[in-house]
C-alpha cells in the first residue's frame, strides 16, 4: 500500500567489551582462541560488561583471563564492533548487545583461572577459527583481522596443518 507506515521495532543497546586472544604458532600462523558461552556452548571470544574504573581495551583484556585464562598485550583501537542478542540468565529475556573487540596477543596461558572448568577453550588456525564460530559478525571480524605481527589473515583456500602435515583445504 502506498501509504503504509512501517515502524522499526527501537530496542536500547546494551555495551560489551571482547578480546580476540590471538598468536602465531611456530611456523608464523595466526591462531585464534575461541571459548565456549556457559549456557549454550556456543564457540565465541571472551566478553562482558564495561567493568567500572577499567577503560574498554583493559576490561576486554580482564574479561579474556577471568573466561580463558590468557594474558598479554591488549590493543588499545577495537578492531571491530558486533551487534547480537544476547539472552539474559532468566532464559527468556534478549537484550540487544553491541561488543566492542580489542585484540589481545596473548603471552601466557594461566593454568587456574577464575572461570576454569566453566567453559571449553581451542586455540584453532585462524580459518578453523572461522569456521568454528558462532555468530557472523564473529566470523567476519577473524576473516578481516591482520595483526601487526604475523603471516596474514584468513582466507580460503589457505594451508591447514594438521598433525604437522601441510595441506589445501578442499572446498
Amino acid at each position: 500500500m502506498k501509504n503504509e507506515i512501517v515502524v522499526k521495532e527501537q530496542r536500547p543497546v546494551r555495551l560489551q567489551y571482547g578480546a580476540l586472544p590471538y598468536r602465531f604458532s611456530d611456523e608464523r600462523d595466526l591462531e585464534i582462541l575461541l571459548v565456549t558461552s556457559r549456557g549454550r556452548g556456543r564457540w565465541i571470544i571472551p566478553k562482558g560488561w564495561p567493568i567500572k574504573g577499567m577503560n574498554p581495551a583493559k576490561s576486554a583484556a580482564r574479561e579474556a583471563y577471568e573466561e580463558a585464562g590468557v594474558r598479554g598485550s591488549v590493543g588499545s583501537k577495537a578492531i571491530g564492533r558486533i551487534r547480537y542478542d544476547k539472552i539474559l540468565s532468566d532464559g527468556e529475556t534478549y537484550v540487544l548487545c553491541e561488543l566492542v573487540v580489542f585484540p589481545l596477543k596473548v603471552k601466557q596461558q594461566l593454568k587456574k583461572w577464575p572461570e576454569a572448568g566453566e567453559r571449553e577453550l581451542r586455540w584453532l588456525p585462524a580459518l578453523q577459527a572461522l569456521e568454528l564460530a558462532d555468530d557472523e559478525g564473529l566470523r567476519d571480524l577473524i576473516r578481516h583481522f591482520t595483526p601487526k605481527t604475523g603471516r596474514k589473515r584468513a582466507s580460503p583456500g589457505d594451508t591447514i596443518r594438521k598433525s604437522g602435515k601441510a595441506r589445501k583445504k578442499s572446498k
